[in-house]
């Protein structure tokens, strides 16, 4: 390794790489009678990790009971006893203090090597944060740093993309016609508003080619290959994680039920063999109660997206009304920019409109989840998730949804406009509507991501400034580690659902309507550099340590990364053919050019309207031309749209003309070829890229052969009264290994060791004895990635 390769290594790795590095050990099932197959390390608190620990304490206090009435369905779990106030808080401490460099503090080591904002470009001591918070946590920063890092590309894409623009911004012929065009266009507003010249345009043509040209295009379909590539090499990276974090066995069937669905069923006489576990469940048919119980969920459902889509009409209205009074305007550069004032209010009302009704989702989600009976806390929080995420989605990307597809697209034509609650329509500038589209964008992306963040930084301090003042006033001159601790933050059960839903919605910013915002990869980006990090000092400094929770891989988040993935093929496309200029100006070149140029596009894209069909009460005012007094009178408007001219007979006067009929076809040719190009390459990508590498699945199969070797040699030895474990297999030949792999004497518990689910409230779990010696076994390797 060269001098500059050896120092780029050093910058990025954290300092445990070099010196945390551990022993690699087989690992399985832990089982009490097994225990001689098992390394038992001399301190007994070294025995299962601290994230187990925590893991193992909380089984308990979420299910004993604290009642003499054992028919009493409430009377168990700490969960009631903090809902009644017995207790104030229950969480698992810190382990050492943030001051304390000792090498043995793993608080300080993840605040110096993960936490620090010195530690920007490095990578994430994933084992570590595994190690300390569980496998859940530590999955959701290998998700996050893997997304970040898949980033990059996109966001050179994007750049290239807008420079593109920038560069090419003066020799474009539409914008260069429309700034240099003295043709009167017909007014914005009825009865009120002047005549326009097209010139006044200008700035609003401009801005839009910076996101609609000919690299829009490109840049629509590497996203939506990027996006196929992203979700198969996490799958491949999310392999190698779960197995080295001994996650591949793992089964959401070997979850004991939810202490608060065993109290909801304790009445229950009918029992289901669960042929898992092998134990019997309280069971109840899902006609009885779950049916009734979903159907209701699902209706409230429904009636808040109806509230959702309710809110973003009235923003509609408000775009309505506000655009109206500006164009009523004497001022003459208010009026031009009336378009795009309106689009930066609306859209900063509807961000507002986004935070408040968030917090009245989450409240109604996860009482409707708690009502449909979910046997464990996996079926739980994906029922949870796909709520949220519903009722998120209409929340956020409706409005985008409106300027994207509906917005200028069912307007009529000048003397026949269809009204909307009795007021005119908006109508797309002479550009079309992708600049608009691109400012709300930006406003609600980057908006929402601010207001976050500062919602991260502000609220975890401002609760450790009460708590500490409230200790304070107690008069107690020292704390201990626990109220030290209480000070912080609460982490809830869902905290990091919301970090989870915070970067889908962002993932669904940068697929989904990437064709009108090329530099949302950036912004994405940018912010989730630093996202990593404080998220990491949430977590380290201003929060309570949350319990480790075993997890197989990312859950549902999953599928609904993969349905946005394919939602954004389609968006994209129907946003190029219908909503940007790429198709008039590519039918134009080919089918109207004399030279195969846009000269005479903008002419084109204009259709004829005489003034004498107004109707009576709905007369504009004159023309009045910057910087004379004089009025002139106009006879012939031009408006954007293809129709037929005042010059057709009357009963197909200002009808869609042929141009219009070809252009339609064309648009839908056009997505629909786009479509299936897209379809075939990911499909051809998803073959060649496998799901898990191969080396990856031979170091499996590897590793149980010689696991199942060395547990069959040490059952032979016991059975023959012999202590020591031989490295040898059952024929007497030496075991050899893969010269890349250890050959083990000792088996190591995985991160799952196995309990009981209680036969009442007020049972104690037991450490479960497994049927079979034959678990599964794999090699932890402890690196950084």
């Amino acid at each position: 390794m060269t001098g500059l390769d050896q120092s780029v290594s050093d910058l990025m790795h954290p300092e445990c790489y070099k010196i945390r590095f551990k022993d690699c050990h087989f690992s399985t099932v832990y089982s009490r009678d097994k225990e001689y197959l098992f390394d038992i390390p001399s301190r007994k608190e070294d025995f299962f990790s601290p994230a187990q620990r925590s893991r193992i304490v909380q089984f308990i206090l979420k299910r004993k009971s604290f009642t003499e009435d054992h028919t009493d369905v409430s009377g168990f779990g700490i969960k009631k006893l903090l809902a009644d106030g017995v207790y104030t808080a229950a969480y698992p401490l810190h382990e050492g203090d943030l001051n304390d460099e000792s090498p043995g503090n793993p608080r300080w080591f993840l605040q110096k090597n993960w936490a620090s904002y010195s530690c920007l470009f490095k990578k994430q001591p994933l084992d570590e944060i595994k190690h300390y918070f569980g496998v859940k946590i530590g999955l959701y920063f290998a998700w996050l740093g893997f997304y970040t890092y898949m980033l990059i590309p996109a966001s050179i894409m994007g750049i290239l993309c807008f420079i593109y623009g920038c560069l090419t911004l003066d020799t474009n012929i539409p914008s260069n016609e429309i700034c240099n065009s003295n043709t009167i266009m017909c007014p914005r507003c009825d009865k009120e508003c002047h005549f326009w010249v097209l010139k006044e345009s200008c700035t609003a043509a401009k801005l839009t080619y910076l996101v609609d040209n000919a690299a829009t295009v490109f840049f629509a379909i590497f996203m939506s290959l990027w996006g196929a590539v992203f979700l198969e090499m996490w799958k491949r990276y999310s392999a190698d994680i779960t197995h080295r974090w001994d996650l591949t066995g793992f089964d959401t069937s070997e979850e004991h039920p939810r202490p608060e669905y065993l109290a909801r069923l304790a009445n229950e006489r009918r029992r289901k063999l669960n042929f898992i576990t092998r134990m019997y469940e309280p069971y109840v048919p899902f006609w009885r109660k779950r049916l009734p119980y979903s159907v209701m969920s699902t209706s409230i459902v429904l009636l808040l997206v109806m509230v959702a889509l309710a809110a973003v009409v009235g923003v509609i209205l408000y775009r309505i009304s506000v655009n109206a009074a500006l164009l009523l305007s004497k001022d003459r550069n208010l009026t031009n920019l009336a378009s795009i004032i309106t689009s930066t209010t609306a859209a900063l009302l509807n961000l507002v409109c986004i935070m408040i009704f968030n917090q009245f989702y989450t409240c109604m989600a996860t009482y409707l989840t708690e009502l449909e009976l979910h046997r464990t806390q996996t079926e739980f929080d994906d029922s949870l998730t796909l709520k949220m995420f519903l009722l998120q989605f209409v929340n956020y990307y409706a409005s985008i949804f409106y300027i994207a597809f509906f917005k200028g697209k069912l307007v009529g034509h000048p003397g026949k406009y269809n009204l909307l609650f009795g007021l005119r329509q908006e109508e797309c500038g002479t550009g079309g509507c992708l600049m608009e589209l691109a400012i709300q964008l930006a406003i609600i992306m980057v908006g929402k991501q601010t207001l976050n963040n500062l919602l991260e930084v502000l609220w975890p301090w401002l609760i450790w400034v009460y708590q500490r003042w409230q200790i304070k006033i107690s008069g107690k001159s020292t704390t201990t580690r626990w109220e030290e601790d209480y000070a912080l933050a609460e982490w809830g059960p869902t905290h990091l659902f919301f970090e989870y839903l915070e970067m889908i919605l962002q993932f669904g910013f940068v697929t989904i309507f990437v064709a009108a915002f090329p530099l949302a990869p950036l912004f994405a980006l940018l912010n989730n550099i630093f996202e990593i990090r404080l998220d990491a000092h949430k977590l380290v400094f201003s929060h309570r340590r949350p319990v480790g929770v075993r997890v197989q891989n990312i859950g549902i988040w999953y599928r609904i990364l993969d349905s946005i993935g394919k939602l954004a093929v389609l968006t994209n496309g129907i946003i190029i053919a219908f909503t940007s200029d790429m198709i008039p100006r590519l039918v134009y070149r080919i089918a109207w050019s004399n030279d195969y140029t846009l000269h005479g596009f903008v002419n084109y894209s204009l259709s004829y309207f005489n003034t004498s069909h107004f109707p009576k009460g709905v007369e504009p005012q004159p023309l009045i031309l910057p910087g004379t007094k004089d009025p002139i009178d106009v006879d012939i408007c031009r408006y954007r749209d293809h129709r037929n001219s005042h010059l057709t007979p009357e009963s197909e006067m200002y009808n869609f003309n042929e141009e219009y009929w070809h252009l339609l076809a064309v648009r839908f040719a056009f997505v629909i070829m786009f479509e299936n190009i897209i379809l075939m390459i990911t499909t051809l990508l998803r073959w060649l890229i496998p799901d898990v590498p191969k080396k990856l699945m031979e170091r499996i199969r590897h590793e149980n052969f010689i696991t199942n070797e060395i547990m069959i040699a040490q059952e032979l030895k016991r059975a023959k009264g012999l202590a020591t474990i031989p490295e040898e297999k059952g024929n007497g030949e030496a075991i050899t290994a893969n010269s890349n792999l250890p050959t083990p004497k000792t088996i190591t518990p995985n991160s799952s060791p196995k309990m009981n689910i209680p036969k009442s409230a007020n049972a104690s779990p037991k450490i479960n004895t497994p049927k079979s010696t034959h678990a599964s076994s794999k090699i932890i390797n402890q690196t950084y990635v």
